[in-house]
């Protein structure tokens, strides 16, 4: 390319800080200096509405819109998404072409050393159905308060006493030099895609395409690639708690999952071990979670 390659994210510091990491990779892979790449940062309408739930106000969609609209306007190359927060159909002009190595795909808890230790009837700040489920099916008593906002923001409001406690993604804390902050919670599955970084490209952009897919992380893609086919399966929304984790073990993909239900009293779990490739293997394992559901349950996802 004759000019800087255009990396299109969001403006948080995490979001930023993500750009920053796939503008090194691609840097180190070509022998780029840094006039080789810019990142354009752009305010999306998930950055502005910050005082409801997502599900409330247009789902995950908000996180992508405009950098969707950028990119296939023509005004970014390429860009840089939090995998989780990618909705699970993308417009069919654009295309996942790389993934970075994944990081720690754990929950981070702030606030005490476990959800056992968390005091009775203690609030926990989330706005996530998945994490407000699990945390409710293992403590009833727990009060979900709503939190929105970047990492920055619910550390503060956390720190205000708006709630006793709160999860984030390890992932982003330590990408944002918060590795010490919190406990890891390692029995308790992630959202789908959770701690994976996305390099999204026009699917007509071959020379684009051909840059980006050098530092792909193959292992990674087909992880979060089989994660994703669960949701599609599911046919979930924003408000479907829904958790699933996926892993290469021996050349082969295990993933798990669960389902459950708002309130966490219903939680049905399930995992399949498959070739890497096979298209409907994660398909198929939604399948088997939404027939061992209840109706109520089942209306979460497929209603």
């Amino acid at each position: 390319m004759n000019r800087p390659l255009r990396i299109g994210t969001r403006g948080s510091p995490l979001a930023l800080a993500q750009a920053g990491m796939v503008a090194a990779a691609l840097r180190a892979a070509h022998n780029w200096g840094e006039e080789r790449v810019e990142i354009v940062p752009i305010t999306t309408t998930g950055d502005v509405i910050q005082d409801r739930p997502l599900a409330e106000v247009g789902g995950k969609g908000l996180w992508t819109k405009e950098l969707d609209r950028c990119l296939m306007d023509g005004r970014t190359d390429i860009s840089v998404h939090s995998m989780k927060d990618v909705e699970t159909i993308r417009p069919a002009e654009l295309i996942i072409a790389a993934m970075l190595p994944r990081a720690d795909v754990c929950d981070r808890l702030i606030g005490a050393e476990t959800i056992e230790a968390l005091p009775k009837a203690a609030r926990v700040g989330t706005s996530s159905p998945r994490r407000a489920a699990q945390l409710l099916h293992r403590r009833p008593d727990l009060e979900i308060v709503t939190f929105r906002g970047n990492v920055q923001t619910r550390l503060a409001k956390l720190q205000a006493g708006k709630a006793d406690a709160t999860l984030l993604a390890a992932a982003g804390l330590e990408r944002l030099g918060l590795d010490d902050v919190g406990y890891l919670i390692r029995d308790m599955l992630p959202a789908p895609a959770q701690g994976a970084v996305g390099i999204e490209v026009r699917a007509e952009a071959e020379e684009v395409t051909a840059l980006v897919r050098v530092i792909d992380h193959a292992d990674t893609h087909a992880c979060v690639s089989a994660e994703r086919r669960l949701l599609e399966g599911l046919g979930g929304t924003c408000r479907s708690p829904v958790a699933a984790l996926a892993t290469v073990e021996e050349g082969r993909i295990r993933l798990r999952a669960e389902i459950l239900s708002e309130d966490g009293g219903e939680c049905v779990q399930a995992e399949n071990d498959f070739a890497e490739g096979n298209e409907v293997a994660a398909i198929n394992l939604a399948r088997q979670l939404l027939n061992g559901a209840s109706p109520k349950l089942r209306a979460l996802f497929n209603g």
